[in-house]
């Protein structure tokens, strides 16, 4: 199923992506909804971020192809960190390129949806705490991340955190491509196979240090061929089974 989030006529619900069109949810995704019998077209409708987020935790270099490119020797354990609210941005939404940086980079990424609150979750209990999974691109200033020395400042930008364009909850994501165009050119190609910490595992991880709330949301880290954008440029994140996510730079 692909929930989604969307603006009409001046209200935000949730629905069911069927297509071109959209079966609208009563109640409350997180907890308990009805499918009601009202259906909207997808093009009368606004798409956003598909969840609302108090944060964003984000693993660093979790794919065996990145590190390899970056000449890095594999982590022994998941390196976290954080991406502010404030940075979430919704599909068709401006990435806005900040006057400070001049070298902003796009990182196709899946993202977990968490469902109910978790705290100190086995890896083997970590599936009924998942929602679904969505697209997600972790843009970053890296100017500024090699500058500063940590990544707080080049992660989180407002608008550098897209999301969409939809939470599919039936899908076995241990083993699906991910893939990033730019300017429709294929610039990432992976697969969630290489994954160096996998789902179960980065969901106990980051709950035995913060309590994750329903629609909070995990990046699972970026494949190989992470690069720059420019103003101007489309980029679009696609992951087999949820859609694709694209945003413009400006």
């Amino acid at each position: 199923m692909k929930i989604v989030r969307f603006e009409h006529e001046g209200n935000i619900k949730f629905g069911v992506l069927q297509g071109e069109h959209i079966n609208v949810l009563n109640g409350d995704v997180f907890g308990e909804y009805q499918i009601s019998k009202e259906i909207l077209s997808l093009a009368n409708v606004k798409l956003l971020s598909p969840c609302v987020i108090s944060k964003a935790v984000c693993v660093g270099l979790n794919y065996h192809g990145h590190a390899k490119e970056m000449n890095l020797e594999l982590p022994v354990q998941p390196l976290f960190f954080l991406k502010p609210s404030s940075a979430l941005n919704h599909p068709g939404g401006n990435i806005e390129y900040p006057s400070i940086s001049q070298d902003v980079h796009y990182e196709a990424e899946l993202a977990i949806v968490i469902k109910k609150l978790a705290k100190k979750v086995k890896a083997e209990e970590a599936e009924g705490y998942i929602l679904g999974y969505t697209c997600a691109n972790d843009v970053t200033a890296r100017d500024i991340q090699k500058m500063d020395g940590q990544w707080t400042r080049a992660k989180s930008f407002d608008t550098f955190l897209p999301l969409g364009p939809c939470i599919e909850t039936e899908i076995d994501a241990s083993n699906i491509n991910i893939k990033l165009y730019l300017n429709d050119q294929l610039k990432q190609s992976s697969n969630t196979g290489d994954l160096i910490f996998k789902v179960p595992e980065i969901v106990a991880r980051v709950s035995e240090v913060m309590t994750l709330y329903p629609g909070d949301v995990i990046l699972t880290g970026t494949p190989s061929g992470v690069g720059p954008m420019q103003v101007g440029d489309t980029v679009t994140v696609e992951i087999e089974g949820i859609g694709r996510l694209s945003n413009i730079v400006v």
